[in-house]
């Protein structure tokens, strides 16, 4: 039986928010236990799950502020009243000479949705800057831009992960849930053992898709086009699902006549499938009674990564495969907050509860629970990496909240020089950064074992996080950080550092919106073990599976939305003959800010690698673990080779999670889909050659 002091939680890391428990350990600090009662993970955790109570440490972590000697260039200790002051001095003489828009605020997905919501505020009323915008940008915005298309509406996951073991087919393109959030990858595995299929989409050969029936490995950024050429067939076959068309959808026609350029044997041209493949997933997906499809980084964060999810909702439309139980689209968000951090404001466009700051209705709305006049509220602002590219020229000042730029953006050479050029840089965060390292001012702050607060999963179900144990004396909430902050700038009220006491003006701001909290309260959640959004009363039960009735659009209809496929914005040449793919390794989380700072994870994952073929390592002359280089239009990265069969010849793949001469987002390609603003960080032309001492 566990102890009396046992604090129910959850993960501080991924957006399936792991549910845990944490007991005080003999030693001071807290020991993680396990707790099977929640239905996410049910017990499971990963690597990361266990051991993060050791970034708590404060061998790790700050636990002061700190203020730059400009004299001697360092970061010295500092009391909160001269750090705060400091940068209250620094925001205001800012926006005094370059206007409000000369201020940026950038934030996190790991941020609860108290922060989220309270630094929206504070961007928007405080400061009166339309320039905030957060990382999550960089997560999941292209999904959600196609489903809100689609469907009216954007929740990664429209149905409970319950669901996916009890459907008959999943396609998942572009995840690599074994090394990303491996609690997940037993519903995929219960998928199977009930006589589910499993195709996976991925250009490597990963731990997931070894796991499947069918592993598809498109070349790179041609995933709009393998889309499309399985609709296709889908039509050609006769296989579409008429009924389900006629009274469920519009848009069909244009849709339909924009697939039939994309004929089998010039989709496999373009991304090297075969069309027997093409075929045999064909079969699988529509011989079942129930089927999805699930995309996650690879196909999103592309240069046209909201017309590829948007050709993906379309052969779930088009087979019927949506709006039904056990049927869908959904996306896998990555960060802890990714869902929650967009739904409430940090987002350069909305405003809480999904709201467009565009839209005069959701200005007076939020306007009156905020009690300021409409026209007060600045309009839509610049998307993340425009943000960052345009900081030292238009932006003279940022206020940044839980984010690792320096590091996390592509082109980040560049950006590390654009942070660098700023009049004024504030960093709030947990330990000492590659951004934080740049700053005028360092504001240490609580972590998830520290505070209270809610977050919500890549399920649309929001959770409680508790505070189990104090923080050290020198260390401040950011709630506490933007209370300040505001109190200095001239405001006095409207920003409680009591997280309950901001969740319940959250619930009023986001009533009526799309994300609709307002029947949500910490009783509710903690008795519930999370209540999916909407729930627009404290009668309502929330709203685990939605799109069963009718779609999120005006007439109820899902919407087909016509696309064809166009090349990555970076195709390879002689220059530059190889495609690069980035993502994530099972041991370490996003920047590694964090992670990197835990000796078990990082014995487990020293250092970053670039994953080659062995026919394009004998090319190059490289054996296994020598230093190769990799270079694109914007940089040059060196790390060691590791040589596998499990990636295509025409590609390497390096991990994220590194700075220095190892960073991969060196070399990534900043170049943004036109919907949605994402960065096209999974596809960008290099070169490799030995980088031997």
């Amino acid at each position: 039986m566990l102890a009396a002091a046992t604090t129910s939680t959850h993960c501080p890391y991924c957006a399936l928010q792991c549910g845990m428990n944490l007991r005080p350990a003999q030693e001071g600090g807290v020991d993680v236990v396990e707790r099977t009662d929640f239905p996410v993970n049910r017990g499971a955790l990963c690597g990361k799950g266990r051991t993060a109570p050791a970034v708590l440490s404060s061998r790790v972590r700050l636990t002061g502020p700190l203020i730059r000697n400009h004299a001697t260039g360092a970061l010295e200790p500092a009391t909160w009243e001269e750090a705060l002051r400091t940068v209250a001095d620094g925001l205001r003489r800012t926006r005094d000479t370059h206007g409000p828009d000369g201020v940026g605020v950038f934030g996190g997905g790991g941020l609860t949705n108290e922060k989220a919501y309270t630094l929206g505020k504070f961007a928007r009323l405080v400061l009166g800057t339309s320039q905030i915008d957060y990382n999550g940008r960089f997560c999941m915005s292209s999904a959600a831009a196609a489903h809100t298309k689609a469907f009216g509406v954007d929740r990664g996951l429209p149905f409970p992960l319950e669901d996916i073991p009890r459907t008959g087919c999943v396609i998942l393109v572009g995840s690599n849930l074994a090394e990303t959030m491996p609690p997940a990858l037993r519903y995929l595995t219960e998928l199977k053992e009930n006589g589910g299929k499993l195709i996976v989409v991925d250009p490597r050969r990963t731990r997931t898709a070894e796991q499947a029936d069918l592993h598809i490995a498109p070349r790179p950024g041609t995933d709009l086009a393998l889309a499309l050429g399985l609709l296709h067939l889908v039509v050609a076959e006769g296989r579409t699902d008429e009924a389900f068309i006629e009274e469920r959808t519009t848009g069909w026609a244009d849709a339909r006549a924009a697939v039939m350029s994309h004929w089998p044997t010039l989709v496999e041209r373009i991304t090297g499938v075969p069309v027997p493949q093409l075929r045999e997933t064909v079969r699988m997906f529509c011989d079942a009674e129930n089927a999805m499809v699930l995309t996650a980084r690879g196909p999103e964060q592309q240069s046209k990564g909201t017309d590829t999810v948007g050709a993906w909702i379309n052969l779930c439309l088009a087979t019927g495969h949506a709006g039904r139980p056990l049927s869908g689209y959904g996306c896998l968000t990555g960060q802890g907050n990714g869902q929650g951090g967009r739904e409430h404001g940090q987002k350069a466009d909305q405003l809480p509860g999904y709201r467009k700051l565009d839209d005069p209705a959701a200005r007076a709305h939020v306007a009156a629970v905020w009690g300021v006049d409409p026209e007060t509220l600045p309009g839509p602002g610049r998307s993340a990496y425009e943000l960052l590219d345009a900081l030292g020229q238009d932006v003279k000042a940022l206020l940044l909240m839980g984010s690792n730029p320096v590091v996390s953006a592509p082109r980040a050479a560049h950006i590390e020089e654009r942070l660098k050029s700023l009049d004024f840089l504030a960093v709030a965060d947990v330990v000492l950064s590659e951004t934080a390292a740049l700053a005028d001012v360092v504001l240490p702050v609580t972590q998830w074992a520290e505070e209270t607060g809610t977050m919500t999963n890549l399920e649309g179900r929001v959770l409680l996080r508790r505070r189990a144990i104090t923080p050290p004396d020198g260390v401040r909430s950011d709630l506490e950080v933007l209370h300040g902050l505001a109190g200095l700038l001239g405001w006095e009220k409207g920003f409680p550092t009591d997280a309950e006491e901001v969740f319940e003006e959250l619930r009023r701001a986001s009533a009526g919106g799309l994300a609709d909290y307002s029947g949500i309260s910490y009783r509710r959640i903690a008795e519930e073990d999370g209540v999916f959004w909407p729930c627009p009363d404290p009668g309502h039960p929330g709203t685990p599976r939605l799109f069963l009735d009718r779609f999120a659009t005006p007439d109820g209809r899902a919407r087909f939305v016509p696309v064809t496929h166009r090349p990555a914005a970076e195709e390879p040449d002689e220059a530059y003959p190889v495609v690069l793919t980035t993502g994530r390794v099972v041991a370490q989380y996003q920047s590694g800010a964090q992670t990197r700072r835990v000796a078990e994870l990082t014995a487990a994952a020293p250092e970053p690698f670039v994953e080659l073929h062995p026919r394009l390592a004998e090319r190059l002359g490289v054996a296994e673990g020598e230093r190769v280089a990799v270079v694109s239009r914007r940089g040059r990265a060196v790390a060691p080779a590791r040589i596998t069969t499990s990636i295509r010849p025409d590609t390497v793949f390096m991990p994220f999670h590194w700075p220095g001469e190892g960073r991969a987002n060196t070399l990534t390609n900043p170049a943004l889909d036109p919907t949605s603003r994402m960065p096209e960080f999974k596809v960008c032309a290099v070169r490799l050659e030995p980088a031997r001492d």
